[in-house]
Order: structure tokens, then C-alpha cells, then sequence
């Protein structure tokens, strides 16, 4: 009899239920849901803790727990599928290197926004402690507000100034008296220089070349001395400047034009592009030949008419405080394409002509020396043998006299070493040794013979201007520098690195209507940031900077065309109070701060005394020295704006915006 349905599937049901209970089966089906739990685990999270070494199978069969415990060590998570990365986002390149490595001249500089002129001239807040590293300790610092000097500093040049240096060194009656005596460290300034009562913003240019105000410049000695030489007058609340001088006997443009017909090769604003006037009374040389596109940079004696650079650098005339003394000036061989002498005081003869052989070093191979002095045209005995020993100087140092006529001689230096190489054996004054550095000048002596011109023929063969001005001049490749074959490309870079940016401050902040004149630039480089401000039509000029600390570039400065000078920030500058509208300083305090040499605060009290009432400040720098510069800003009485550089909020430098307010 066969077993009914029902019967058989409770049978089949019990067995299964015995199988499942089976101890065997239960531990089969444990290990299989854990294993396949690790594998998920470890496609899932492929940066588990378990060792890289492991891997898995992707297939796998029912064994013992020892056995899978054995294997265990052997295998490994199977890998995650990588997904493709996305595409390259492509953008314009901000860089001055290429992808390779290589300097680049097409880069991008970021871009201003102009609405930041609403808060272009606000406070940037309340002040704050900075923090500064001293023997490898963090130090906080606070600089209180500085205080008002007496009024006697008012005109106050402190290297120039030095008097109880000089009466120390017994100094009075000579020279050496109106060359630079620092005051020992610790010993500097450390107040503001007060202006003079009813100082006015100065007169704008071009105005200012004729007429200046009186309360800016208190001071009437000139104008008792050189009254009757048309140099100087004062009218009402102005002094006025006819164009006259001690030989301008019919104006500074006549005079110019008398120069052009004597020696048309000279070539104001083509071949002769930067000049030197060394005693320049009140610059009128200098500042008519401003309009025939030649910078002239006008020297003097802070002496008995001390003011002279005062009132040339109000007017809005390149000028500083300078004198021939015992050592060089502070500008490079080949530097001037003409030199200038009216009646400027110097007995060009004296020590064997040991100042007129300074000239011959600063002057560019075929460059032209003018004089015009009483012994040229008067026929006096003692002048005569005054002319006659310049004659047999000049001749001596191999100078040509191009010209002479009426109260004007004109010597041309020679292109090369050849006449000097063809004097007499044992002729005087000898050339200078092989190894003399004619661009070595920062307190050194001077030297009593002839500067060697370079055999290759560098500083002879600048371009005509305007041409030489972004041409990479040949004497880029003798400056000591770290960069080999990359120079002219640096060179390119850094003109047009600063033309953007220019340009930015140009649009963005209305340079062209701010009036700024007289402009430093305190770091300067290759002098690309005064190249950008001629090409953007910024009417100013600028004095290019080099710190002494820094690659010896004002020769390739001059070559382009443009004025500068060599300088120490941890002294004072050759310039009186209140004499700049714009200074700039790129990277300066950040360099300056690892010589460890001078305080920050020494540097920029030097730049409140340079400053004009109603000029501005722009540095730009490391944001590790921002919150210092922030601090004695304020204790200056500066009034400041911190801002992002076009590389944005992130970038290691930022820029400080600071005005020195009318009272």
C-alpha cells in the first residue's frame, strides 16, 4: 500500500530539518556568508586595514575553517575599478614659466577691481601687535605713535646733516664737510620731520617748473645771492624761475639751442637721452631739457645755498644732493650721455685732475662734456692759465674739443681704449688696473686714473631712444648676477610683468589724475616699473633705486635710458624732507629683513621724511611682513588700505596702499 501524499512530504520535511540541524552543514554555511561578507567588504572599502599583500580569488570553494585560516595570508582585495580622471580644466597661465621650466615673455598678470576705489583711502582697522623673530624666538612688537621732531629739522638731510660728526672730525673749511657723515647706529632718526607752517599740496606739473610756493620753502638766500643772474625771484606768495642762470643769459632754450648748432650730433632726445648737471643752481638746465626728451639728473652741494636741490625737486626736477669730494658718486660708469658744467664751482684741474677723471668714469664712451666758465672766453691772465691747463688735461685723458665758442667748450670722450693704449710710456694720469671695478662706487675713494672702456665695446653701443629703452642692452650680460643664459628673457619679463600691473593701477586708481611727479622706486631691478609709467603716459620721472645688498643693475639702467642711483636703506637718502609723491617698494622690507642690518621702522620713517604731504606709498610684499609694515604705518600716521595682489586672497604677497595725509 503506497504511502499517501501527505505522509511523504512530512517525511521529506523531517529530513530536511535533520540535514540543517547536521553540525557539519551549519559550520559549511557560516564560513561560505562570511567569506563572501569579506569579499564584499573589500571591493567595497579598498583601503581596508588589511594588508596590501592579501588578494582574493574571485572564485572560491567549501572548505575547512583551518584551511581558510591558512589562506587567509595569501590572498588579497581584488582591485577597484579606476574611473577615467576628468578632463583638464584649461585656463590662461599666470606664471613666468613655461610647462617645460623655461622663462616665458607671454604670461598674465591678475587684474584690479575698480570698485576697490570705494575703499581705496579707508583706515584698514584698529591696530594691532606684531610678531617678529629674534635669535629664533617669537617676540611680540608694538610700535606706540611716533613723535613730531623739533622744528629746526624741518629741512633735515641726516647723512648730509651730521654736525656733530663734523665738528668731532674737525672737518670745517674743506670739501669733505658736504659729503655723507651717517649718524652712528642707534642715533638715527626717530620722529617725524614737521613741514614748514602754511606748507601747501605743491604746485602740479608742468606749472611747477615756473613757480613754486613760498610756504613751502621758507627760504630767500638764493634768491638775495642769484637775483640779479635771473635764476631765481619772489613774487607775492611764489617763488618764479625765469630760465635763467649764471650763463643763461638769454634763457635756458636759447642756451640749449646754442649747444644743438655747435654740435648737432649730440642729439637731444635721440642720442643724448640722460644727462648730468653738476652744479645746477635751481635745475633750469635740467628742466628745459625735460621737453626735449632728455632726463637730466641735477646734482649740488647741500653748502652755503643749500636749498638749490630743494627748490629743483619742487619744481618736479630729477635732482638730489651730491659733491666731488673723495670718493666716487653713487652711479655707475658710462652712465650720462652728456655732462654739464655752468660756472659750477669745481677747479676741474686740481690733484692732477683727479675730479675731472671722476667725469671721465661716469661720462659713455663718445659722450660729450660741456663747459661754460669764465676761463673759456675771458682773456684775463690767471683764466688763461686756467684754460690752458684744462686744454693739456683733457688732452692727456684723450678727450677731443669737438667746439668752442663765445663762453661754451665741448669735449668728446674717445669710443675706445686705442689713444690711451697709444700714449707715451709713463704718461699721466696712467689707465687704471685691469682689475679696478669702474662700477664699484659705494664709499669708494676715488681713483687717480683713467677708467679703462670695455674691450667689447659695451656702453658705447645703446640704441637711440626711444628704441633703447625696452632693447636688452649689451652690458646685461656683464652684470653680476645669478642667471646665465636667461637674461634677456628676464629682462622681457620683468618689463612686461610690471606694464600689466601698471596698467592695472593706471585704470583702477586714475594715476594720470593723481599728479604724482617725482617718483621712487626703491627696489628697481632692471628698472621695468619706470619703463611701464613712460609707456602708459604717466608725466613723471622716476629715480631708480638698487640696494647695495642686491645685483649691481643701474648700468643696465642707464642704458635704457633712465636715472638711478645705488643706496643703503639702512642709511638715509641724499634728498631733502618732502621731496617724492609716489614711493614704491616691491620685495624691499622682506629682502631687507633677512640681512638683519636695520629695523623695518628705520627704513620707513626715511620714507615719511622723503614723502610729500599728499603723496602715497605702494609696497608690495610677503604677507610675513605685512602686519609690521600695518603697525608702524599707523604709528606714522599713515592712513592705509591692505588689498589682495591680482593673484588673489590666497597669494604670498599682498599690497599696501598707504597716504600721507594733509594736515
Amino acid at each position: 500500500m503506497k504511502p499517501s501524499a501527505t505522509a511523504t512530504s512530512s517525511s521529506s520535511s523531517t529530513a530536511t530539518l535533520d540535514v540543517v540541524k547536521a553540525p557539519n552543514f551549519i559550520k559549511v554555511t557560516a564560513i561560505t556568508i562570511f567569506s563572501f561578507s569579506v569579499i564584499a567588504l573589500l571591493y567595497l572599502f579598498p583601503s581596508s586595514p588589511f594588508p596590501s599583500s592579501i588578494s582574493f580569488s574571485p572564485s572560491f570553494s567549501i572548505t575547512s575553517p583551518q584551511q581558510i585560516k591558512n589562506k587567509a595570508s595569501l590572498v588579497s582585495p581584488r582591485p577597484k575599478k579606476s574611473r577615467p580622471p576628468p578632463p583638464p580644466t584649461v585656463g590662461e597661465r599666470t606664471g613666468i614659466v613655461d610647462e617645460n621650466g623655461a622663462m616665458a615673455e607671454d604670461f598674465v598678470i591678475g587684474e584690479f577691481d575698480p570698485s576697490a576705489m570705494d575703499e581705496f583711502r579707508n583706515l584698514t582697522g584698529g591696530r594691532e601687535e606684531t610678531s617678529t623673530k629674534e635669535d629664533g624666538k617669537l617676540t611680540r612688537v608694538k610700535y606706540e605713535r611716533f613723535r613730531v621732531c623739533e622744528e629746526s629739522t624741518r629741512d633735515y638731510i641726516p647723512c648730509l646733516h651730521n654736525v656733530e660728526e663734523i665738528k668731532r672730525l674737525n672737518l670745517s673749511g674743506s670739501l669733505v664737510i658736504y659729503k655723507r657723515h651717517c649718524p652712528e647706529e642707534g642715533k638715527g632718526l626717530d620722529c617725524l620731520v614737521p613741514m614748514p607752517k602754511g606748507y601747501k599740496r605743491s604746485i602740479p606739473w608742468p606749472r611747477s617748473r615756473d613757480e613754486v610756493w613760498f610756504s613751502n620753502l621758507p627760504h630767500t638766500r638764493l634768491v638775495e645771492d642769484m637775483g640779479g643772474q635771473n635764476w631765481i625771484a619772489l613774487k607775492k606768495d611764489k617763488f618764479v624761475f625765469p630760465g635763467g642762470g649764471t650763463q643763461f643769459i638769454h634763457g635756458a632754450d636759447q642756451y640749449l639751442n646754442q649747444i644743438s648748432e655747435m654740435v648737432p650730433e649730440i642729439a637731444f632726445g635721440q642720442h643724448t637721452r640722460v644727462a648730468l648737471d653738476i652744479g645746477c643752481g635751481v635745475a633750469s638746465f635740467g628742466a628745459f631739457l625735460l621737453q626735449r626728451n632728455v632726463t637730466t639728473l641735477s646734482i649740488a652741494p647741500k653748502d652755503v645755498h643749500e636749498n638749490q636741490i630743494q627748490f629743483a625737486l619742487e619744481r618736479g626736477v630729477p635732482a638730489m644732493a651730491a659733491v666731488f669730494s673723495t670718493r666716487r658718486l653713487l652711479y655707475p660708469s658710462q652712465a650720462f650721455d652728456l655732462i654739464h658744467c655752468s660756472e659750477c664751482g669745481i677747479d676741474w684741474t686740481r690733484d692732477d685732475g683727479i675730479l675731472l677723471l671722476e667725469v671721465n668714469r661716469m661720462l659713455r664712451a663718445g659722450g660729450y662734456f660741456v663747459w661754460a666758465a669764465q676761463p673759456v672766453y675771458k682773456h684775463e691772465e690767471n683764466l688763461q692759465e686756467q684754460w690752458k691747463e684744462m686744454q693739456d688735461l683733457t688732452r692727456r685723458i684723450c678727450w677731443e674739443l669737438v667746439k668752442k665758442e663765445g663762453y661754451i667748450a665741448i669735449w668728446r670722450k674717445p669710443l675706445n681704449n686705442s689713444c690711451y693704449l697709444s700714449r707715451d710710456s709713463g704718461a699721466q694720469p696712467p689707465l687704471c688696473d685691469s682689475n679696478d671695478d669702474p662700477d664699484s662706487f659705494w664709499y669708494v675713494s676715488l681713483r687717480p686714473c683713467i677708467t679703462r672702456l670695455p674691450e667689447n665695446g659695451f656702453g658705447a653701443n645703446v640704441n637711440t631712444w626711444p628704441i633703447r629703452l625696452h632693447y636688452p642692452p649689451d652690458r646685461l650680460q656683464s652684470i653680476r648676477m645669478d642667471a646665465t643664459f636667461s637674461r634677456k628673457e628676464l629682462f622681457k619679463a620683468e618689463s612686461k610683468y610690471w606694464h600689466e600691473i601698471i596698467e592695472s593701477y593706471v585704470r583702477a586708481f586714475h594715476w594720470k589724475h593723481m599728479n604724482f611727479r617725482n617718483v621712487m622706486d626703491m627696489r628697481a631691478g632692471f628698472g621695468g616699473f619706470a619703463a611701464a609709467l613712460h609707456d602708459l603716459d604717466v608725466d613723471c620721472w622716476v629715480m631708480n633705486v638698487v640696494p647695495v645688498s642686491e645685483f649691481n643693475t643701474l648700468p643696465v639702467i642707464y642704458d635704457r635710458g633712465l636715472i638711478g642711483v645705488m643706496h643703503d636703506w639702512c642709511e638715509t637718502f641724499d634728498t631733502y624732507p618732502r621731496t617724492y609723491d609716489l614711493l614704491h617698494a616691491a620685495g624691499l622690507f622682506s629682502a631687507e629683513q633677512k640681512r638683519h642690518k636695520c629695523k623695518v621702522s628705520s627704513i620707513m620713517l626715511e620714507m615719511d621724511r622723503m614723502l610729500r604731504p599728499g603723496g602715497t606709498v605702494y609696497i608690495r610684499d610677503s604677507i610675513s611682513v605685512m602686519s609690521e609694515l600695518q603697525e608702524i604705518a599707523t604709528a606714522t600716521r599713515w592712513v592705509c588700505t591692505l588689498r589682495d595682489t591680482g593673484e588673489g586672497p590666497h597669494a604670498s604677497w599682498k599690497i599696501l596702499t598707504c597716504d600721507k595725509r594733509m594736515p
